[in-house]
């Protein structure tokens, strides 16, 4: 119990100073002056070096391997953290807090040069930085004792435990099967859908009430959490009481930030609802990245996109915005909404085609690690997939490859996002079987549908490695099966297939 009192003390710490670090880092992504991110993203790096040196002390090392020894004799939750904690010191042992620190800079810079050069569509401005990202994750790899032979499956087990690239070449050569010629169905049966009302201009003001009303709904606590804007929409726990979301207005697309809003809503209820007794053992940050996408995308797809949930909004987006959605029917929307349009953006992206955007940052990620890609042939490389899966081209840069900001701290993270639906869909089906979900969104009761969550995706989600946790919550292995039946069976109804 001396060694487990010692542990969560150092671990208060060093949380503290992360609990820093990550308000400097959201500072860094929505407020600070372009000619400010070095020098804020220096003090970034060194007050998350201040915690890395905590957690990777002498004496917080011994402390946890002593705990090790002891598993069976400590509480769940005590266990799980020792379990944790004890392969992450496995995998990082080798990495010194000056060399840490050293990562955290080429991350910081990548950062900086990335906003540069996503502003000037010019990829050759970063590529120097993404050159160094990839050096960077192979000493990392090198310096992991228990690195497994597939250079690209360390960099997944980091945000995906126990996920492989083969794996992912299974579900993901599935998807192409299924997917690829449902979407020549789709595009020849020339089903006519109202745009015209998508572009019309809309205030910030407007956008700002919106957001509020669209969190208000799916049960964000303004108490705990707050908003604001940034380039690229993102969701921060910042403390334990204190999440943050972001979105990106534009002028002439109301319904960028609406799912904006939905999707980064979804990151923020699961942290929202970690128990009292995770955030006491500092388990709150172990949700897997494909746990946390599955949420997300579940309340932006599934829920922000259906009939009912259109249905249940309406008469407010009426309200908020006269104009621009003037004689604009609850249909109309919802087929705009669900429009399948191959697209440049990821984030722009429809339901339909979105695992494409993933699937084709995959096989770059994969191909780069592999050898089999050179930094500066990205973009030409990034054009090609696009016109293979999705018949469409980038004319620049910053519509292809400099579009998403997580290269400037490396690999491995964009496939949770498509694990996210593999996942979503199974428990969406299961949850189908014990709760009315569609009369709980036609009707407002969110609360339904969010109290179901907790108990069953959200409450054990942090102790539980995906696998299990999914197997917990439907009995089943992972499956894409009920992804793509899902997608077949919407897209086949709404486009009359």
């Amino acid at each position: 119990m001396d060694n487990l009192k010692l542990l969560l003390g150092k671990l208060k710490e060093a949380e503290e100073y992360e609990h820093a670090s990550k308000i400097i880092e959201f500072d860094m992504e929505t407020k600070t002056p372009t000619k400010g991110l070095k020098a804020q993203g220096e003090l970034q790096s060194l007050l998350a070096n201040k915690a890395y040196e905590i957690t990777h002390s002498k004496e917080f090392v011994d402390c946890v391997v002593a705990l090790h020894k002891e598993l069976d004799s400590l509480e769940t939750e005590a266990k799980v953290l020792v379990s944790k904690l004890y392969k992450d010191i496995e995998r990082n042992k080798n990495i010194s807090p000056e060399l840490n620190l050293e990562f955290s800079n080429i991350e910081n810079e990548a950062f900086a040069n990335w906003v540069e050069a996503k502003k000037d569509a010019d990829f050759t401005k970063f590529a120097p930085s993404l050159a160094k990202i990839k050096d960077m994750e192979f000493k990392k790899i090198a310096l992991n004792e228990s690195a497994v032979d597939v250079a690209y499956d360390n960099l997944l087990d980091i945000y995906e435990p126990g996920m492989t690239s083969a794996k992912l070449d299974e579900l993901f050569g599935e998807c192409k099967e299924s997917l690829i010629p449902l979407l020549e169905k789709i595009k020849a049966a020339k089903k006519p859908i109202r745009t015209d009302f998508a572009s019309r201009k809309v205030k910030d003001y407007q956008q700002e009430e919106f957001m509020k009303f669209l969190l208000e709904t799916l049960g964000f606590d303004f108490n705990r959490g707050t908003y604001a804007l940034s380039e690229h929409p993102f969701t921060e726990l910042v403390g334990r009481n204190d999440e943050r979301v972001t979105t990106h207005f534009y002028e002439d697309n109301l319904f960028s930030s609406m799912y904006s809003v939905i999707h980064e809503c979804g990151h923020a209820l699961f942290d929202l609802s970690t128990p009292d007794k995770d955030w006491d053992y500092y388990l709150f940050d172990y949700k897997s990245m494909g746990q946390h996408e599955s949420v997300s995308r579940f309340y932006e797809n599934i829920i922000g996109r259906s009939e009912n949930f259109i249905a249940a909004i309406y008469d407010r987006m009426q309200d908020i915005f006269p104009e621009a959605l003037k004689g604009v029917s609850k249909t109309e929307i919802f087929d705009y909404v669900n429009q399948v349009q191959p697209s440049l953006v990821r984030t722009e992206a429809d339901e339909f085609t979105y695992t494409f955007h993933i699937i084709i940052r995959y096989e770059i990620e994969k191909e780069i690690m592999e050898g089999k890609l050179d930094i500066a042939d990205v973009p030409k490389a990034w054009a090609k997939k696009y016109k293979s899966y999705l018949g469409v081209t980038p004319t620049n840069d910053t519509l292809g490859c400099l579009q998403d900001v997580h290269w400037t701290s490396g690999f491995g993270y964009f496939p949770t996002y498509a694990l996210g639906n593999f996942y979503n869909s199974m428990y969406y089906n299961k949850m189908k079987e014990e709760i009315d979900v569609a009369d709980a969104i036609r009707t407002g009761h969110m609360d339904t549908i969010n109290k179901w969550m907790f108990e069953n995706v959200w409450k054990d989600a942090d102790k539980l490695d995906s696998s299990d946790w999914i197997k917990q919550i439907t009995t089943r292995e992972l499956t894409s099966k009920d992804f793509l039946e899902y997608i077949e069976n919407k897209y086949g109804m709404l486009y009359g297939l």
